[in-house]
């Protein structure tokens, strides 16, 4: 249980950055077409798939990212067909904005089981090894505040409510204490291995819901759609980068 709980603590500070971020849609205004708020959430979809999720993937060799990929992409796919079945043939990722708050809570899990690799194997520990569990902990953290406006900024410009849209991007973070439970519990060989497949299947998620929504509207914007785009992958890219 003390595993456990070690694990999901280490999630507080990315879960506190997350619907910081989320934040961002009290203070953004109303843009004709979107503004640029699709823009810098398909971007930062984007980066997130490249370097959270396809990059570590691809550590353990090329078949888990490319076949998880392709894989994630169309369970996306035919889960917004049976949804769409189910709702009189009118498809709920497209028109509502939804489909990046599910694919950064996908994202997010997996995450969040990094994370609760890294603290399952340093509970009651002091030193190196929880220092670079807290500092994973505080990166992903950081990470996660442009993923919260890229939640809660293309359902707010969708149609809905400020405060709705920011309970969608805080609800999106809070996968990520699901996820270090969960990799607690399971901390060994198997999950181990299965990890570079959940990073691909979140990562085709991640890649199909930025393709449809926003990054669909940023390019109906034009070069200021495009611009917003390149703005949000480099500054997801540049917090990876700097935070190793």
């Amino acid at each position: 249980m003390h595993q456990i709980l070690t694990a999901v603590s280490m999630t507080a500070f990315p879960c506190l950055c997350t619907a910081l971020g989320a934040g961002a849609v009290f203070l953004a205004r109303p843009a004709p077409g979107g503004g640029p708020g699709q823009g810098l959430a398909g971007g930062v979809m984007l980066a997130a798939c490249v370097f959270n999720l396809l990059l570590p993937a691809a550590e353990s060799g090329w078949l888990a990212p490319a076949a998880g990929l392709v894989a994630g992409a169309a369970l996306l796919l035919l889960a917004e067909r049976l949804a769409g079945a189910l709702e009189n043939g009118e498809r709920v990722g497209k028109p509502g904005g939804w489909g990046a708050a599910v694919a950064i809570g996908l994202h997010n899990l997996p995450q969040g089981m990094v994370v609760g690799l890294a603290a399952a194997g340093t509970a009651g520990q002091t030193g190196a090894a929880a220092a670079g569990a807290l500092a994973l902990s505080v990166g992903i953290g950081l990470q996660n505040l442009p993923e919260g406006a890229a939640v809660s900024l293309p359902v707010w410009r969708a149609g809905a409510g400020r405060w709705k849209a920011f309970g969608a991007g805080v609800a999106s973070g809070l996968v990520e204490p699901l996820g270090a439970a969960l990799a607690a519990v399971l901390a060994g060989g198997v999950l181990a291995g299965l990890m570079p497949w959940l990073l691909a299947l979140a990562a085709g998620v991640m890649l199909a819901a930025a393709v449809q929504e926003p990054l669909a509207g940023a390019a109906q914007q034009g070069a200021g759609g495009v611009l917003a785009a390149a703005v949000g992958f480099g500054l997801l890219m540049a917090l990876n980068l700097a935070l190793g």
